[in-house]
């Protein structure tokens, strides 16, 4: 088997000319990969993410799995379910919004059917985050009744 030299020393010289002209002009793969959220110390679930405790960093690694936080705003406010490391993305499946209303704590449930409105007192028997469906027992009949939960905080009874 013969190795044809002179075709082995052109493609290595076209390699490196190619790698010159990608460093020179920016390269378009290194431009477009864009920032990742990473903690600068330790969150521990439970805990809620606040800007001082995360930074955006430039991406260098191009193998990187796409389920991370790109922008600091997407993070902040959120609740960590697991541990995240500082250095670290932040990915998206370890977030979670903060609760609106907490397992036995006292909410207004409201039921409106037309231009009627019933408010009574209850207690959700879960932690849920606005717009979650929930079970919550009415303090004054103890029926148990499901609803959404609002942004105020209170919940919206729904019809059976």
């Amino acid at each position: 088997m013969k190795f044809r030299r002179k075709n082995a020393i052109g493609a290595g010289l076209a390699l490196r000319l190619l790698a010159a002209l990608l460093a020179a002009t920016g390269s378009p793969v290194l431009a477009g990969m864009g920032t990742a959220v990473v903690p600068t110390q330790t969150i521990y679930p439970g805990e809620e993410i606040t800007e001082g405790r995360v930074e955006e960093v430039q991406i260098t690694n191009p193998n990187l799995a796409g389920d991370y936080a790109r922008k600091t705003k997407e993070v902040v406010g959120m609740v960590a379910k697991r541990t995240l490391l500082p250095g670290r993305t932040v990915p998206v499946s370890a977030l979670r919004e903060a609760f609106a209303v907490t397992r036995g704590k006292a909410v207004r449930l409201t039921f409106t059917i037309g231009a009627m409105t019933i408010s009574a007192s209850g207690s959700p028997l879960e932690n849920a985050a606005v717009g979650d469906v929930i079970r919550v027992r009415n303090l004054d009949s103890g029926v148990t009744v499901s609803g959404t939960v609002m942004a105020d905080g209170t919940i919206q009874v729904m019809a059976k």
